[in-house]
């Protein structure tokens, strides 16, 4: 701001900002003239005198009580305009922020995301260093083990036609270090996977991996509980509790219809199915389950919204066919979508127990699966959530799920497959059931969940070979199958190992919900888009023909210029 005998300028660096005053008398002639010809993202050195301000106090910044009179200044590189406003909370689209990721890191609340990060995964070493763990690297050039998500690839040179894999996580390296007599280990590890993306999910990603040696499943759980409390208390101040609540795989799915339920809010999932039958509505009567949420204040919805509300349940995420309602109006009437069907005081009864109010709406579903119903009903309740300001980011709300499923069913597959990998140990107790009703077995696997985020999921291992060869076979998995896709770890088990349990937390998960953010995007220095592309440095790209023949590898595109050649 030039004011003609007086120029002043904000000075930003990574600690905040501070005002500069240049007057002649102080900076001289030539330090008056060329504070003149400043412009944004220049960089400067100055030299001054701190002193208390001569204006008003600027409450929005934390040197607001004090400025600095330069008495000399030097331009160390100048600045084209940057294409957009090197500001906080940027309106400008993400793309172009991407595109230009260096300047997009110059904004305050970015620099406060990647601190706040750089602080946690200081606390976290020190914590694991105090409990006696040992911080070991595993391989980034792995063995290709299909179980999971897809891997990316990476071809051997000097093996004409192999590939190494990059790390979906350091799983098994981490279960052979337990069986090489490294009891505590972690490992701050990149981790890759080829899936479709999400707001919480990028291509590669930071885990903080941990595994521990002759222990049970409440070890494990104490012992990161204890890491969480630590974080959240130095950190942000906030207290967890202690101990942390915990649900079972089957009542967050009952209840919230999903794993990984917020439980910030209400709003539960009540089965109705015997409560809507007799009346010859077919939608309801021919459902093998009839699930409903209660929405607070929903009675004021207009049709309107109602009908867009429908349409929202019918797109291919949710996958509703549609959305039945009650309305519990204020003057006591009752109105629904249904109600040619049932009287006043039916629905009354199905809202009743559903635990509505008067000014409350019910939303009913139905379907032939009532883990489809329930998860269909989860997502609407997550989106009513939302809308009704009832997912408050400046409250945290962690629990354990667990009691999982060892198994799930795929219908793609026709088989048994892990609900989280083939390594879970089963319940001792179930152990006679897997290879006869294997649906029922239970795993002794855990969840840490945070407002409705996956941030942590581990389990107890499986350390004895004949127990592994059980559960492979309950997948499918055949001996010749299992020897060479696992056989180094198959091997390792024969010459002893403890028995060991762990857990990997999604550091940039953490790092969203801690900062208050919606998109891991925000917390990572140079993220990818939705479609795994950086805008930054135009990757992935193409490569020379020259590195392909190198790699022997020939791609369609190749294979189409050779016929042209030809």
């Amino acid at each position: 701001r030039n004011l003609g005998s007086l120029i002043f300028i904000d000075l930003r660096d990574r600690s905040g900002l501070l005002q500069i005053v240049f007057d002649e008398e102080s900076v001289g002639a030539e330090g008056f003239a060329k504070a003149g010809t400043l412009r944004s993202e220049y960089v400067v050195a100055v030299e001054g005198t701190v002193q208390k301000r001569s204006a008003a106090v600027n409450e929005n910044l934390k040197t607001g009580d004090i400025e600095v009179i330069a008495t000399s200044l030097r331009i160390l590189s100048e600045s084209q305009t940057p294409p957009f406003a090197i500001e906080e909370n940027s309106q400008t689209k993400e793309d172009i922020r991407l595109k230009y990721r260096y300047l997009d890191l110059r904004r305050p609340d970015i620099q406060k995301n990647l601190m706040l990060k750089s602080r946690v995964l200081g606390l976290m070493r020190q914590f694991m260093a105090n409990e006696g763990f040992l911080e070991i690297e595993t391989p980034i050039l792995c063995k290709s083990t299909p179980e999971g998500a897809r891997d990316y690839l990476v071809p051997s040179r000097v093996h004409p036609g192999n590939f190494y894999a990059l790390p979906q996580s350091p799983q098994l390296f981490k279960q052979l270090l337990m069986a090489s007599g490294y009891d505590r280990y972690f490992q701050i590890a990149r981790c890759f996977r080829d899936e479709d993306l999400r707001a919480d999910r990028q291509p590669e990603f930071t885990q903080i991996d941990c595994e521990m040696s002759f222990v049970e499943q409440e070890d494990v759980l104490n012992m990161f509980e204890g890491m969480m409390r630590t974080m959240f208390k130095n950190v942000l101040g906030v207290d967890i509790p202690n101990p942390m609540p915990r649900m079972s795989w089957y009542d967050a799915m009952d209840k919230y219809g999903s794993d990984k339920p917020d439980v910030r809010f209400g709003m539960t999932i009540h089965e109705i199915t015997d409560k809507v039958k007799g009346k010859g509505f077919s939608v309801l009567e021919d459902a093998a389950y009839v699930g409903a949420i209660a929405v607070p204040g929903g009675a004021e919805y207009t049709r309107k919204q109602i009908d867009e509300l429908t349409e929202w349940v019918k797109r291919p995420q949710v996958g509703a066919k549609g959305l039945i309602y009650i309305k519990l109006n204020a003057d006591g009437s009752v109105k629904s979508s249904i109600d040619k069907f049932y009287s006043p005081d039916e629905l009354k009864v199905i809202a009743e127990a559903v635990e509505a109010k008067t000014g409350d709406i019910v939303f009913v579903m139905s379907g032939d699966s009532n883990r489809k119903v329930q998860t269909m009903l989860g997502v609407l309740r997550i989106e009513m959530g939302n809308r009704l300001g009832l997912r408050d980011p400046k409250v945290f709300a962690p629990l354990w799920i667990v009691d999982f499923p060892l198994l799930e069913w795929s219908e793609e597959e026709n088989r048994f497959t892990a609900m989280h990998h083939p390594f879970t140990a089963p319940r001792d107790e179930d152990l006679p059931l897997l290879l006869t009703n294997p649906g029922k077995v239970y795993a002794k696997a855990y969840d840490m969940v945070l407002n409705g985020t996956e941030i942590g999921g581990g389990s107890i291992r499986i350390h004895r070979r004949d127990v592994q060869k059980k559960v492979f076979e309950a997948i499918g998995l055949s001996d010749e199958e299992a020897q060479e896709k696992f056989g180094f770890m198959m091997n390792a088990f024969e010459y002893g190992a403890p028995p060991h349990g762990g857990l990997a937390f999604g550091l940039d998960r953490l790092i969203m919900i801690m900062a208050q953010r919606d998109s891991i995007r925000d917390v990572i220095a140079f993220p990818k888009t939705q479609s795994a592309s950086d805008l930054m440095t135009q990757a992935p790209n193409d490569v020379d023909e020259k590195q392909l023949r190198e790699l022997h590898i020939k791609t369609s595109l190749l294979m189409k210029k050779d016929k042209e050649d030809k």
